[in-house]
């Protein structure tokens, strides 16, 4: 079955798993939201379903690529202080390439996780994965709630999506 084989060659490609597994090494103590494949695979289904609720027109492969790969820079930023968001866009340009994502559909990624991190009124798009990012995190049950340096406002206290 061809469904989501652009995706489905993320998951399965040697650079992506290993950076996972080096982020996970790295975060395996951490009390407080992990950048594991739940949290992406999380922000990947709410950016999906914000897309199609606000009658997006993208490609659902570029909304998975985007939210798989949109934190996949953070063990660079825990070991040379670099911006996870810099540093996500230049390993997914690899991946994408070798995972068979067109030109313009691998420039549409990188910027979704350029800016994955700040509202864009201008940017219906970018402005989703921010709060899909947010969305995603499950602070009304998290044990590590009140040593947590978020601001309330960016809190879930509720299940949105």
């Amino acid at each position: 079955m061809l469904f989501l084989k652009k995706i489905n060659a993320i998951l399965n490609n040697n650079r992506f798993r290993e950076y996972l597994n080096e982020i996970n090494k790295l975060e395996k103590q951490r009390e407080f939201c992990k950048h594991d494949i739940s949290h992406l695979l999380d922000v990947a289904r709410i950016a999906y379903i914000i897309t199609l609720e606000k009658d997006v027109d993208e490609k659902k492969e570029v909304i998975y690529a985007a939210a798989l790969l949109h934190d996949i820079g953070k063990g660079i930023q825990y070991e040379k202080g670099i911006p996870h968001e810099l540093a996500s866009a230049k390993l997914a340009a690899d991946i994408l390439e070798e995972c068979g994502f067109s030109g313009d559909e691998k420039n549409r990624i990188i910027d979704i996780i350029l800016n994955h991190r700040k509202k864009d009124p201008d940017n219906l798009l970018n402005s989703i994965f921010y709060s899909s990012d947010k969305f995603s995190r499950n602070c009304f049950i998290c044990r590590a709630f009140s040593e947590c340096n978020w601001p309330d406002e960016k809190k879930n206290f509720i299940i949105k999506y």
